[in-house]
């Protein structure tokens, strides 16, 4: 497979007692679309969680085994980096209420406490909005609240939010979910387009929409990785009974 940029060893996550990933070893590569599909409640979303450290900030929950970025442990970072080097965009858009466009788009900086100039913080608002294909239908509302967006629209803002941390890998958790088909189509397509600078890795239960962008798949059971290889030969030749069972709606 091609270079690796993140791995994970024998890595499990708690809620409580109640083990809900199950000595997961996955490594993703760099520079293409990994999905992560599987039925509901398998682990998909916790898996994820443990790779940018969003998983420890719940309550009684705890995390086993090694997640190494770049060959790094990020365990053993300070986990306000790893989340800047691993972004996130959530299930349902999420933009910040009370800022506006522009102020949603660098809100990791002022979060963080990273002062820009204005000439480099403009340019960094361009620059993701464009990467997130939102530039030319917002340019001239930069200073309208991001509630104002379409749904599609605020769901590319947070892409875009997290672009702008210049993240090494980006988590998508069912960022189409709770949109309509055709801005979930836009999404679709701007996943696509991202790989060319960025890694992505996307969580979803939509077995078409996993065919349609990622270039490998991972598989999760039961909180168990059944089966990771490339997307093609999975959807038409699965080695496990069980993909081959979700894969062809026997459950899910």
């Amino acid at each position: 497979m091609e270079d690796t940029i993140l791995n994970t060893e024998n890595l499990s996550a708690y809620f409580g007692d109640n083990r809900v990933v199950n000595q997961v070893n996955l490594s993703i590569p760099e520079n293409m679309v990994t999905t992560i599909m599987g039925p509901s409640g398998c682990g998909k979303t916790t898996l994820i969680r443990c790779f940018n450290r969003i998983h420890e900030l719940i309550p009684d929950t705890r995390v086993e085994g090694k997640v190494y970025l770049r060959e790094e442990d990020i365990y053993a970072m300070n986990p306000i980096i790893t989340r800047r080097r691993i972004g996130m965009v959530f299930q349902r858009p999420n933009p910040f209420p009370t800022m506006t466009i522009y102020d949603n788009v660098i809100a990791g900086y002022k979060l963080n406490g990273i002062a820009l100039g204005r000439g480099e913080s403009d340019a960094m608002v361009e620059n993701s909005l464009r990467k997130a294909a939102l530039w030319d239908e917002v340019k001239d509302h930069l200073l309208r609240k991001g509630t104002f967006l379409s749904g599609g629209q605020q769901q590319r803002l947070c892409i875009a939010r997290a672009l702008a941390m210049n993240p090494d890998i980006l988590l998508l958790d069912e960022p189409t979910s709770a949109l309509d088909p055709k801005a979930a189509a836009h999404i679709e397509q701007l996943i696509v387009e991202l790989k060319k600078t960025v890694t992505l890795v996307l969580v979803t239960h939509n077995i078409a929409q996993a065919g349609r962008v990622s270039d490998v798949t991972a598989f999760l059971y039961l909180g168990e990785l059944v089966e990771f290889g490339p997307t093609e030969r999975l959807h038409t030749a699965p080695k496990d009974r069980r993909t081959e069972e979700f894969l062809t709606g026997k459950f899910g």
